[in-house]
């Protein structure tokens, strides 16, 4: 089979996954290629960027003046139509669509027009709203019938002006709809959304992300520990690609200010919130450098998220795998991973707590919660390992594959 995944970049979570698939794929014979928008330069054959940096700071800036965002970047939508055209794909597996580098118009009309089979992986909310990526921290359900009078209009993808959010639902509906597509959730979090959504005529999957467990690992080095937590002290880590709101950092500060018997590190902020950070928290910038976070995660008693809107988080399952108990929100599918751990582990490697409002007694009982999940983490350690095998990227990744040939065998009827 030729299949072509498209994504926004080839690095981050989705883009790990979508490589990850292409890897497979390859190794398996099939003719696979990966797109994406921005990011490294292709390294082979396979590898197609439509790379337009102009393109991505009009669409950029048309969408905060508009609140259009995916309706723009059709030079180099065209440049992906072009290649598209070359290949003769079999299945178009799209992964987020959004980003400023595609235009969804040009791109949907194509895969009609071509009656082209499409595998959808859905990393978040944002192709059933009429804007926003997620909508829980508003508790916002209009997107179940029709976006209007967006709450969140200066979020990503933020609109300065204009609120579109009800052109853009109605659009999106007649876009996506009446294809030959399988979507794809992480989590059954997000399928019940989708369920509830105008892609719910559409057969719905549920294939957790899963990590290359030869890479997150347990690696405990003395020397790294005293580094990030000198005193005898519990150290609780967060991390995230981009501490926004919605990821919970505030919530660490307020922690801090409560338990300075813990030491907090976080990891992942920009060099101004690293400015703004209190002494008691340990401040550290993004980083690419992967063994230097298995190094984190392992030398860390407790991994806390604290995110009030997502679909399901990878570093949930990368410290479990690095031998590190966590502690999650109520969140989107971070209740899952807990669940399916424990199970998994038959034994409690991780704990679900509600949001927390501004009230001390919620601040209180993280504490104590993030207090008792550090104790005797050293016995902790094979149990984290043994719940994280849950969700090796080899068998997860696999189960694309079934998918494909199920596809495969549609097509071959249809013939």
């Amino acid at each position: 089979m030729k299949i072509v995944q498209i994504n926004t970049f080839p690095y981050k979570a989705t883009g790990n996954i979508m490589l990850g698939i292409h890897r497979l794929l390859t190794e398996e014979g099939h003719d696979s290629y990966v797109v994406w928008g921005r990011g490294r330069d292709a390294e082979n054959d396979h590898e197609i960027v439509i790379k337009d940096d102009l393109g991505v700071k009009l669409h950029g800036a048309y969408t905060r003046l508009t609140d259009r965002t995916g309706f723009a970047s059709k030079p180099a939508t065209r440049k992906l139509l072009a290649k598209l055209d070359e290949i003769q794909p079999d299945i178009v597996h799209l992964h987020n669509i959004h980003g400023y580098y595609i235009n969804i118009e040009l791109l949907f009309n194509y895969i009609r027009s071509k009656s082209i089979r499409v595998v959808w992986t859905l990393h978040d909310c944002w192709p059933v709203t009429g804007h926003c990526a997620y909508f829980d921290m508003v508790g916002c359900e209009k997107w179940k019938t029709g976006c209007h009078d967006c709450e969140q209009k200066g979020t990503y993808p933020a609109s300065k002006l204009l609120d579109s959010s009800a052109w853009n639902w109605d659009r999106k509906w007649q876009l996506f709809s009446g294809l030959d597509i399988t979507i794809v959730t992480p989590c059954v979090w997000l399928k019940r959304i989708i369920n509830q959504s105008f892609l719910r005529e559409y057969p719905i999957k549920v294939l957790y992300n899963g990590i290359d467990l030869d890479v997150f690992k347990p690696s405990y080095t003395s020397e790294k520990r005293r580094k990030y937590c000198p005193d005898d002290k519990a150290m609780v880590l967060g991390v995230a690609s981009e501490w926004t709101e919605r990821k919970g950092l505030n919530d660490f500060i307020r922690l801090a200010e409560k338990a300075p018997d813990i030491q907090f590190v976080v990891v992942g902020l920009t060099e101004e919130q690293v400015k703004r950070m209190p002494n008691s928290i340990v401040a550290i910038e993004r980083t690419s450098n992967v063994q230097e976070l298995v190094e984190l995660y392992s030398v860390a008693d407790v991994f806390l998220n604290p995110t009030y809107e997502d679909n399901f988080p990878t570093t949930n399952i990368e410290a479990l795998a690095c031998g590190t108990p966590i502690v999650v929100y109520d969140t989107g599918g971070c209740p899952e991973a807990v669940e399916i751990g424990n199970k998994t582990a038959n034994r409690i490697v991780g704990t679900v707590v509600k949001k927390k409002s501004s009230s001390n007694d919620d601040v209180d009982s993280l504490v104590a919660c993030l207090r008792q999940a550090a104790e005797g983490k050293q016995s902790k350690i094979a149990y984290c390992r043994k719940a994280a095998k849950a969700f090796d990227m080899h068998m997860r990744l696999k189960e694309y594959t079934s998918i494909y040939e199920e596809q495969r065998t549609a097509i071959e009827m249809r013939i």
